[in-house]
């Protein structure tokens, strides 16, 4: 196993990656063979099994651009992807760091994925409270949200720790 100068691997970052786009790819086909555009299937008061398709980025941004956008989007998400392997590559021995880039890591990959096999990111999860529905997302999209929710935690650690 590769270490680098941080004193841990690269690898078992590498591999919650994976499993986070396994994990995505493997539930988006489940929703693409089960469902049709628009379907929803509700499961409590607050939670929908839906199959939306959306062309933008995030909360739908850009989603009625002419096409463009798609290859904005897969192009950031390959980089972002490239500079988080780099950031893991110095990182990999802060665990709380290293666990947030590598949930980030698989869930852009995951929607880059989506982008160049459909042009579009598959969402499924609808969370709602009465009349008030939360964009639909992914495993992908929330992996992003649980490891910059990390970051987050992470650097109030760090400051905590500096004073």
């Amino acid at each position: 196993m590769a270490s680098n100068k941080s004193g841990g691997s690269l690898l078992p970052w590498l591999g919650i990656a994976a499993l986070v786009i396994l994990l995505d790819q493997l539930t988006k086909t489940l929703i693409l063979q089960t469902f049709k555009l628009n379907d929803s299937l509700s499961i409590t008061a607050w939670f929908n099994i839906v199959r939306w398709h959306n062309s933008g980025a995030a909360f739908s941004f850009l989603h009625d651009a002419a096409g463009w956008q798609r290859w904005l989007f897969v192009g950031l998400g390959t980089a972002a992807a490239a500079f988080i392997v780099w950031m893991l590559r110095g990182h990999a021995g802060q665990r709380l760091f290293a666990w947030a880039l590598a949930l980030i890591l698989g869930g852009a990959l995951g929607n880059v994925i989506d982008r160049l096999l459909h042009g579009y990111v598959v969402d499924f999860i609808q969370v709602h409270w009465r009349n008030a529905y939360f964009p639909s997302f992914n495993v992908a999209d929330s992996a992003i949200t649980v490891g910059a929710a990390l970051l987050i935690l992470d650097e109030l650690r760090r400051v905590r720790h500096a004073r």
